[in-house]
């Protein structure tokens, strides 16, 4: 199933090996426990309306995109406050970057001299994103 991540009216296809790293890792529940002056726990929990992790991660060993995509990429997401749409695992979903410890990561598959990278040379991504 195609991987793909809209804005505006142009849209990408991603590489369809790209792991969904941190998919059960986030909680829809947000909580605070504090105490009050009588020592008794008070618990707080509410549901999230937005904020939920969406980490797409390469492999060097299978997911490759082109030089072309990457840097197409790091152009949306030099854009502050930009909504997309991703489609993954057939799922609509709106998201923006989550700049926290970078939005997009991408190194080359095989490393060349300085001055002989290419657009079609080949780069194992990771896309970090913020679901709205």
């Amino acid at each position: 199933m195609a991987i793909t991540l809209t804005k505006d009216a142009t849209t990408l296809t991603l590489p369809d090996a790209l792991d969904w790293v941190d998919e059960l890792t986030w909680s829809p529940v947000e909580q605070t426990r504090t105490y009050t002056t009588t020592g008794a726990l008070l618990i707080e929990e509410a549901t999230k309306q937005a904020g939920r992790p969406i980490t797409l991660q390469g492999s060097q060993d299978t997911t490759w995109c082109t030089r072309a995509l990457v840097l197409t990429l790091r152009e949306w997401a030099s854009t502050p406050g930009v909504v997309m749409s991703l489609v993954l695992r057939g799922v609509s979903r709106s998201v923006t970057w989550a700049h926290d410890g970078g939005a997009l990561q991408g190194f080359p598959v095989l490393f060349y001299a300085d001055g002989s990278v290419a657009d079609d040379d080949y780069y194992v991504p990771t896309l970090k994103f913020l679901e709205l």
